[in-house]
């Protein structure tokens, strides 16, 4: 650029045009004079060769610069003289406008003079009953009031619209309009002086309205002078217009106003959403305000103004999404959503008083955002946990050893800090406890239930999780859908896998239901209007919540079972794969019955120890929820129990083996049945569907023993002993001292059946 400015400095100093106007002058003079010949002109030009054509062309376009130079310089001295000059114009227009209209009027009424009509009309007027000496002239032929009237009306009009006095002009024509109808009635003026009147105001009533549309439409004309200029506008019968520059006028203003404002640079955007909202929904409002003083309720304007408010809503929408609430949305930042949401709708909801209900707008407009950063939130969550499941060591400890994830309410870190959960759980807890902090534009636009089905399926990705920490799982690990990807550390310890329960079970019956209670529109205002009312009563308000709660439950109802079936299988099959539970332990037994020392049966003895393990376990885990501990080992129980119960194989070399099953096999079975019963009725986990189970393995076995033609109540003794070898069974196995029995009756079950070990018996051949 520098290079181009010093090459033109060089060539205007070479050319003599640049230094002088003078000589500018000089090279034009051949241009005025009248006996200019072009052709001729052209032709010498023409001889010149190529260097004499650039320098001619050179020469030219300094011309051009010098001249666009010389105007600049011109204008620019003479900027202030131009403008005034203009003023002097624009103002010499409207009074040659004025002239030429009482030009045109008063020759109208010399022509209608000159030929008589005005006589007539005067007669006519007469006969009616009309003043002579008001409408006629006196007969020495001077002009009438009316007449006079005329030809001063419109000077009149002319002056008070190029004052600006607007009342005044307003009343002149309603004047105008009262005598032309008079006229009219009466007949007093002829059709041509009539016609030249209507005109007169039609023109001046137009010229009226633009003036005050155009003061309508400045930026400087606010407030009262705007309510003015649109309420005279009105009464020009122009309400329509009116209308429409009213509001166009309130949206020229807030669109002015925010030229000033920019997006925030915080990250969430709340003060550029409250700056935003006070600049819209203000001008809004004022609009509605000066429209409903100016134009009252009728129904067409009112459905412009709501037409319009809505549009400047939705404009004011698209801004909030583009600058506030995109960019928290895909990041997953709900609460920097819902307080950009919670701002738009307390400013809007201001303008109800008004008539204007914007906020459905708003919702609609907010409410994929809003989802979108729900799901982002809820997926964080899911990854978040996934990520400390990988290292979490399944040990139970409080929250205030672990670290704080999120703003968690003072109330909700007391409630947290009286439970233990691992460490994953604790975050998964945190996560969902601050989650639900901020549920207000949730409940606004009908999101909750969206919210709850989205808390579920992170809570039962987390139990995919769970799922996955049990060994067994690991030859299922293609059952979970979404979770391939995740790994998840083994809880190789029957502790470890105890505190997974304990992790799904503190989750779903506790924490996470009371949580979702802030969901519930009406639990806030029920624990305000009574305090009194218990959780329950407030929870069977709401059905929806409660069948929430039951998926939850069946969601830990997968784990309940993965875990049972697990420890199911570790008792009945060896790490060899063969069965400890088959029909030849007892079609197997003989020998005779006083040389045995009757004992259950080393799978139930391992089945009574591991539930004796896990419910010592259980008792420092599940505290307050013991409950879930007993429904957790009578699962286990019947586990086992029912894998008996429908185990094909078993029962078919018990019915069809290669040799029946003998009185001592049946003694055994029996045994080993009512010891499952005893200790289960002692640890409070015996339900009516394992009774029923065992003593339908025990018809099962009376039948198949039957078979072989002996009665098989002959054969077992009273109830009794069974009781008191599985009791005695019991308090060896769990460590008691061993109680001193007195003499035993010499005919009795207990004192035949103590001679040896079940193990020397079985050394003998088939019964």
């Amino acid at each position: 650029m520098a290079s181009v400015k010093s090459s033109a400095s060089s060539r205007a100093r070479g050319a003599p045009v640049r230094e002088n106007g003078v000589k500018v002058e000089e090279g034009l003079n051949a241009f005025k004079s009248e006996k200019f010949d072009a052709e001729g002109y052209v032709q010498a030009k023409c001889s010149l060769n190529e260097k004499e054509i650039r320098q001619l062309c050179s020469y030219l376009q300094d011309l051009k610069k010098a001249s666009a130079e010389e105007m600049r310089k011109s204008v620019y001295a003479n900027y202030a003289a131009f403008i005034r000059t203009s003023k002097e114009i624009s103002d010499l227009e409207v009074e040659l406008s004025s002239i030429r209209n009482l030009l045109s009027t008063q020759a109208a009424l010399v022509h209608s003079l000159a030929e008589g009509v005005n006589i007539e009309s005067l007669n006519t007027a007469v006969s009616d009953g009309t003043d002579e000496n008001e409408l006629v002239g006196s007969r020495d032929g001077e002009p009438s009031d009316l007449e006079k009237w005329l030809v001063e009306y419109p000077d009149l009009l002319d002056v008070l619209l190029a004052e600006r006095r607007v009342d005044e002009a307003l009343s002149a024509l309603d004047e105008g309009e009262r005598i032309a109808a008079e006229a009219k009635e009466k007949k007093s003026l002829n059709t041509d002086a009539l016609t030249s009147l209507q005109n007169i105001i039609t023109e001046r009533r137009q010229k009226l309205a633009d003036q005050l549309a155009e003061a309508a439409c400045q930026p400087s004309t606010r407030g009262k002078e705007l309510r003015a200029a649109i309420t005279a506008l009105k009464k020009l019968g122009d309400g329509s217009r009116a209308h429409s520059l009213l509001l166009n006028a309130h949206y020229q203003r807030y669109q002015y106003n925010m030229q000033s404002l920019r997006p925030s640079s915080t990250s969430y955007g709340g003060a550029y959403t409250a700056a935003l909202s006070q600049l819209v929904f203000s001008a809004v409002a004022q609009a509605a305000s000066d429209s409903i003083t100016i134009f009252g309720q009728e129904p067409a304007y009112r459905s412009e103004l709501v037409m319009w408010a809505t549009k400047q809503t939705e404009s004011f929408a698209l801004n909030v999404k583009r600058h506030a609430l995109a960019s928290s949305a895909a990041a997953g930042g709900l609460r920097a959503a819902a307080e950009c949401v919670q701002i738009a709708l307390g400013h809007c909801s201001l303008l109800e008083d008004r008539g204007l209900a914007l906020c459905p707008v708003l919702m609609k407009l907010f409410r994929p955002s809003v989802e979108q950063a729900l799901e982002a939130n809820l997926k964080r969550i899911e990854e978040s946990t996934a990520a400390l499941a990988a290292a979490d060591d399944w040990v139970l400890m409080p929250q205030n050893n672990t670290r704080q994830s999120g703003r968690v309410s003072t109330a909700s870190l007391g409630l947290m800090n009286q439970h233990k959960l691992s460490s994953s759980a604790h975050r998964f807890n945190a996560m969902v406890q601050d989650f639900f902090e901020d549920v207000g534009p949730l409940l606004s636009m009908q999101l909750g239930g969206q919210t709850l089905e989205g808390l579920f399926q992170v809570f039962n990705s987390y139990m995919n999780m769970l799922i996955k920490a049990l060994p067994a799982s690991m030859e299922e690990e293609g059952n979970f859908e979404g979770s391939a990807n995740k790994v998840i550390r083994m809880a190789e310890t029957e502790a470890q896998q105890l505190a997974l329960l304990a992790n799904a079970s503190l989750l779903a019956d506790e924490l996470l239901p009371r949580a979702a209670m802030k969901l519930s529109p009406f639990s806030q205002a029920n624990q305000k209007d009574d305090p009194r009312r218990r959780p329950p009563e407030r929870q069977n308000r709401h059905p929806e919540q409660r069948e929430w709660k039951r998926r939850l439950a069946s969601s830990i109802d997968r784990l309940k079972d993965s875990f049972c079936r697990q420890h199911a299988l570790d008792l009945i099959f060896s790490e060899e794969g063969d069965s400890n539970l088959t029909a030849d332990m007892y079609i197997n037994m003989n020998g005779n019955i006083e040389e045995i020392e009757w004992f259950p049966s080393p799978i139930f003895q391992e089945l009574f120890l591991k539930l004796y393990r896990l419910a010592n376990l259980a008792s420092d885990m599940f505290i307050g929820r013991e409950r879930f501990a007993t429904l957790l080992l009578m699962r286990l129980t019947e586990t086992v129990i029912l894998w008996l119960s429908e185990d094909q194989s078993f029962w078919d070399d018990i019915y069809e083996g290669p040799r029946p099953l003998g009185p001592v096999g049946l003694q055994q079975f029996y045994l080993d049945m009512k010891f499952v019963l005893c200790f289960a009725s002692q640890g409070r986990y015996l339900s009516r569907n394992l009774n029923r189970v065992v003593n339908d393995i025990i018809s099962k076995a009376m039948e198949a023993f039957s078979s072989t033609g002996i009665d098989p109540n002959s054969v077992l003794p009273d109830d009794d002993w069974f009781i008191e070898v599985g009791q005695e069974a019991i308090d060896r196995l769990s460590g008691k001292p061993k109680a001193i029995n007195g003499d035993r009756e010499p005919g009795s079950p207990a004192a035949s059946l103590s001679a040896q070990s079940i193990s020397s018996l079985r050394s003998h051949g088939s019964y």
